[in-house]
This record gives structure tokens, sequence and C-alpha cells, in this order.
């Protein structure tokens, strides 16, 4: 039987000053003046009135404003959002909320605003400390703006901090991503997020790939290396590209990777939530453009379309998010998130068992270091048995 579990909040926030080559995100170039910030939170408040009826009387453990650029918007409308929603959702006590924020907009003084609206986290996309790299990533700020943002944020009261770092990028050798890893474990942040740059479709690194790209084996190394750099400097690595001090794991993206709920709000937001009454599981996602997204807030037409997902498929969903984690996860969870049986993932677990890609270790199934090494090979699995069938419904 289904289970609603966990509930978070994701709140799209579209604009950034320039756009990345190598981003497929839902994100805007700011041109032509100052986004219309006061009318996009207005906009955010209406689209969650939409969406209230989903999750009423569910408790809500992490906000997480994505973008584009997050920082790019004013603290004042950034409180004004919270105010709104908190009187409009239960929040749970202790509750984690992030912002993004790009070293390149952020302004001396405002980190103590953002903390005075509830802003618990910062999440910084720093990707190198190294100059040249950042320009060839076509980011806005260099690596003295970067650490100066960091410290500014610590300066104003933020102990949880995450630091983006990317590795495998156009001109990188090994010792250069060492050299990133110990420059980021030398600000003491919270947490380390360290992620192998790809070619995403629709890009303009897709369409113009850059010199100078590491090859597979060498970004193996750089991978393996930075690993146990981060371990040494005591990084616990929990997710493929995640890595934190004890106790300080991101909330909202466990709650993802857990198969967790989440309402999206916001131009292009995405939201996954659990139906109890009719025991259905809900995908919901709104129209990409914040222009067209604006003038329909709060009405059907903002929503860019809805899906129920299928049983057959959710065992595939299930582990696509659960099998990233080091800890694995419990047949007993995937039952409560899933509404199946063990039946519907047996023969894929057994292959995968075989292989050697996963254990069964204190009651959680998790991957193996092969497992982790071929983790789409696994994953396939469970789409292989998804087109075979539904497997048994639980009761």
């Amino acid at each position: 039987m289904l289970t609603p579990p966990p509930l978070a909040l994701y709140v799209h926030l579209p604009w950034c000053v320039r756009k990345c080559p190598y981003c497929d995100f839902n994100s805007h170039e700011a041109r032509g003046g100052t986004p219309p910030f006061a009318a996009y939170v207005d906009a955010l408040l209406a689209d969650l009135d939409q969406d209230l009826p989903l999750v009423w009387g569910r408790p809500v453990h992490s906000v997480f404003f994505g973008g584009g650029t997050p920082s790019l918007f004013p603290a004042a409308e950034i409180d004004r959002f919270l105010q709104g929603a908190a009187a409009r959702l239960r929040f749970a006590p202790a509750l984690e909320i992030t912002l993004e924020a790009n070293p390149g907009t952020t302004e001396h003084g405002r980190f103590e605003d953002y903390r005075a609206a509830g802003v618990n986290r910062i999440s910084f996309g720093i990707q190198s400390f190294d100059d040249g790299c950042l320009q060839r990533l076509g980011r806005i700020h260099d690596s003295g703006e970067a650490e100066r943002a960091v410290k500014l944020a610590q300066d104003a009261g933020f102990d949880n901090l995450n630091l983006d770092l990317m590795y495998a990028l156009p001109g990188q050798d090994l010792a250069m991503a060492e050299t990133d890893v110990a420059r980021a474990v030398t600000l003491a942040p919270a947490h380390i997020s360290h992620y192998q740059l790809t070619l995403e479709p629709n890009t303009v690194f897709a369409a113009r790939p850059p010199e100078r790209l590491p090859d597979d084996d060498l970004a193996w190394d750089m991978q393996e290396r930075c690993q146990d750099l981060l371990a040494g400097a005591g990084y616990g690595q929990y997710e493929v590209s995640a890595y934190a001090r004890p106790g300080r794991q991101c909330a909202h993206n466990l709650n993802y990777w857990r198969f967790g709920d989440y309402l999206g709000i916001g131009a292009g937001a995405h939201g996954k939530i659990t139906l109890g009454h009719d025991q259905s599981i809900l995908r919901r996602w709104k129209q990409r453009h914040p222009t067209l997204w604006l003038s329909a807030a709060g009405q059907p037409a903002a929503i860019g379309g809805d899906e129920h997902i299928p049983p057959e498929r959710r065992p595939f969903e299930y582990m696509l998010n659960a099998l990233r984690l080091l800890e694995g996860f419990r047949t007993a969870d995937f039952q409560a998130r899933t509404g199946l049986t063990d039946a519907a993932i047996a023969q894929p677990l057994q292959t995968a068992f075989q292989r050697g890609w996963l254990e069964a270790v204190d009651g959680y199934i998790r991957p193996t270091a092969l497992g982790m090494r071929f983790g789409n090979d696994v994953i396939s699995l469970f789409l292989e048995s998804s087109d075979n069938g539904p497997g048994d419904d639980a009761d």
C-alpha cells in the first residue's frame, strides 16, 4: 500500500546573469533590465495556492530555492515568499531552507538579510578555483570572488554551506582537480558536491564541444583521487556526487533520492506527490518559459502537464534515485513508496547480486564499489524489468 513519504518544497527562480555553455537547466539570462522580482513572488504564491489541495495537512521538511541564480533575488522578496508559504503550509521544526548562490551575484551585507529571512543553508556554484577553468566554463566569477563570497556567508552566521565543484573540465589535469578540492576543504564548508562535467543535449557545449576535455581514464583518476582527498578531510560520501561532514547531509536532496514527495512551483518546476486516497503517484510540471508561466500562474494554463506514474514504471523510477545513495534502500521503504511487493524487483535484484553490483548489509540493499562504478547498468536492470510487466501490487 502506498504511504505518503516526507514532503519538500522546490521553488524555481529562473533568471541568471549569463547562461553557462554547459547548463541544461531552465535558466534565462536577465536581459533588458531587472527581472520582475515582486511579480514573480506574487505568481509563486498563486502557483502554490493552486497545488495546495494535493498536500493538505502534510508538513514540509525542506525548502530549496533553485535556478537560475536565486541569489539575484532581493532578500526581502525571499522573505515575503517564505512568510506567504508558512501561512499556507505547515513547516516542520528544524526546517532546512537552501538558497543557491552564484559568487558573482552576491553583495556585501545581503547574506545577513537572507539569514534573517529564514534561509539557513547556502549552496555556492563554485565549479572550480582555477581562473582559467572558470573562464572556459563561462562563469562570471573568479576564484577570489568565490572565496570572498564563502567567507562573507560564514561571517553572516551561515555554518551550513555547500560548495559545488566540477571535474574533468576543459584543460584540467589531475593536479588541478586535486587543487580544487584542497582549496574547497580549506574553506571548511559542511558539504561538498563533486561531479563530472557532462555535455548535455541542447547546450552550447553539446553543439560545440570544448577543446582539451580529459578522457574517460583521466576523469576516473580524478574522481578516485578527489574521493580519497575528501574522505581524508572528513567528508563522508553518501551519494554518487555528494560529500558531507557528519550530520550535514542535504535533507532536501536526500528526500529526492529516497523517493520522497515534493511540490514544485515556479517556471518549469517539477513535482512528485503521492496521493493516498487513490493510491497513485502524480508527477506535475509547470510551463517552462518565465513569461508564459507568469501570465498564467495560479491557473490551469500554468501547468505544463500531469502524469500518474504507472505501477510498471515505479521500480525503475525508485531505483533511479535510491541507488545513487551509498546506503541503498530497505525493501520495506520500496513497498511503502511504490505500492508494490518485492516480487516486482525480484529478478533484477537477483541479477545484480550475481554480478556483484549490489549487496545486502544490515537490512539495506546497497551498491557495491563495482555497482557504484557501473550505476547506469545497475539501474537499467530495473528498466528492463519494468518493460516485462508491472509485477504484483500490494494490498
